[in-house]
């Protein structure tokens, strides 16, 4: 139960004490992105609110390697809002979407589907198993009917990095148009939306962008979204064009934003845009490699080979005789946040390294890890 403090004779929640997040998103933010978040309050209808928007959409077309051809639209909400915005409002109502699916977020993009009644290819590689271009390749070859691609980047719930490039030039040549889930990518991974052919791309500020939950983006080349005039649209709130017209050609939200987290998304893109794209990778690289080595020389198991695994997500077996709410608990108590996984994928602990996390953190993570292993007396593993 939450710890309370009357307030005024009213309860209210503490606050918990400080933690290192190393669950993948939200993340530990930089002092200037909170402090964003102070802005005095602005009227979403005022002109610093519309400039406000039209610099975050730029920035975060920057980030995403974008020209002046593309631009970015806004949503208020977390990374699915705009990932439904993107699937219900790209697929004409004679087109039909192929899904790629080989975890817990390309079964999302499915249920999107479903759910908006979009005719669908549902290709499920499996959990833990590489996408296959050739598969993809063959299916778009067999039916015409297929207009768009959908997959995820990076597959958070295995730590899986799918072949964007690979799929994307199968994409290309077939002339189909690919939507890609980049939530948990864009930032600490390679991309270029021409050069991976890349017509949709669905982002969010909490995770790898290193802002705070409540603000996502769809990023796409403008005559794509000018096209979107002629697609009849699948919902009110989450109209991907009508929200484009609002932004780009009114220069005023579609609805109420998220005000005060754009400025602190704003602060976020600004920090990334000043690291580099590269160095952040880097950055993220680095402190990956050092858990992963840090997790072998303990004799974990990693739930996948290391090549393919992203730079910011590891996944790693429970050890025998270990509960993982008891693993989360006590490191936990020691300052650290995991994060778990969905049943198909086993006894497994995420450990992330999004966000801003001091140079020491692997080293202080993995002695923390070895005290609460210690404490649970995990047999086979090495301290």
């Amino acid at each position: 139960m939450e710890a309370t403090t009357p307030v005024n004779g009213q309860e209210s929640a503490c606050p918990p004490p400080a933690a290192v997040l190393l669950n993948p998103g939200p993340v530990n933010v930089h002092e200037r992105v909170r402090a964003a978040m102070t802005y005095p309050d602005v009227c979403h209808r005022e002109p610093e609110a519309a400039a406000l928007m039209r610099r975050t959409r730029a920035k975060a077309t920057a980030v995403c390697g974008g020209d002046e051809n593309h631009t970015s639209v806004l949503l208020a909400g977390s990374g699915t809002a705009a990932l439904e915005a993107a699937v219900s409002s790209v697929v004409p109502r004679d087109g039909k979407i192929l899904v790629l699916d080989n975890g817990n977020y390309g079964e999302r993009i499915h249920r999107i589907v479903t759910v908006h009644g979009i005719p669908e290819h549902h290709l499920e590689f499996g959990w833990m198993n590489p996408m296959d271009p050739a598969a993809v390749d063959a299916v778009l070859a067999a039916d015409p009917q297929i207009t768009h691609v959908g997959m995820v980047h990076h597959e958070t719930s295995t730590g899986m990095l799918n072949p964007l490039r690979e799929i994307g030039e199968v994409v290309a040549r077939h002339g189909r148009s690919l939507l890609v889930d980049g939530i948990s990518s864009v930032g600490a991974e390679e991309f270029d939306m021409a050069a991976d052919h890349v017509d949709w791309l669905v982002g969010t500020a909490n995770k790898c962008l290193e802002g705070l939950p409540g603000v996502s983006f769809v990023c796409a080349r403008r005559d794509r979204l000018e096209a979107l005039a002629d697609v009849p649209s699948r919902t009110f709130y989450l109209d991907l064009h009508g929200h484009y017209v609002a932004q780009d050609k009114v220069g005023a939200p579609l609805f109420t934003p998220a005000v005060q987290v754009m400025y602190a998304f704003e602060e976020a893109l600004d920090l990334m845009l000043a690291e580099g794209v590269g160095e952040r990778i880097a950055r993220y690289t680095d402190f990956a490699r050092r858990l992963r080595a840090g997790f072998a020389e303990r004799g974990l198991k990693f739930l996948l080979a290391q090549e393919q695994m992203s730079t910011s997500v590891t996944n790693v077996h429970v050890p025998d005789g270990v509960r993982y709410a008891d693993l989360h608990d006590l490191l936990k108590d020691e300052g650290f946040v995991i994060y778990g996984v969905q049943e198909q994928v086993g006894n497994v602990f995420r450990v992330a390294n999004m966000g801003q996390l001091a140079t020491d953190v692997p080293d202080v993570f993995l002695a923390a890890l070895d005290r609460v292993l210690g404490k649970l007396g995990a047999a086979g593993v090495a301290a």
